[in-house]
């Protein structure tokens, strides 16, 4: 299957499990990885036989700097369900959460979860 990739979009949003982190905020990075067939796109270079990279954000945006959630797994699984609610073309994707300052003590990068989603027929 084709792929679509949006990588380390950046958002600012509310989701935690501590008080802190729903009134105070923190960033969040999404990657995506849309799977599609583009091959009519590619021969008819008309964006209406692809989909549009910026509406991609917009969604990912609208989840992640919306509602609040506790667990990134949430914002995830939400953020699949509504690229597939937007995007009838859509056949599976990949949705990867960084949240790169969590209140846990230690030195890393970030940490990160990973989902796979596939539209059911």
């Amino acid at each position: 299957m084709d792929k679509i990739y949006l990588n380390k979009m950046s958002f600012y949003g509310y989701h935690g499990l501590f008080p802190e982190e729903n009134k105070l905020g923190q960033r969040f990075i999404v990657d995506l990885v849309l799977e599609v067939d583009l091959q009519k796109a590619g021969e008819s270079d008309d964006m209406n036989d692809s989909i549009n990279y910026g509406t991609i954000f917009q969604v990912t945006q609208e989840v992640v700097e919306g509602k609040s959630r506790n667990l990134v797994e949430a914002v995830a699984n939400d953020i699949a369900d509504k690229l597939f609610s937007t995007f009838a073309k859509l056949s599976a994707c990949t949705v990867k959460v960084y949240k790169p300052d969590p209140p846990i003590p230690g030195h890393y990068e970030s940490v990160a979860i990973e989902i796979r989603r596939e539209r059911v027929r």
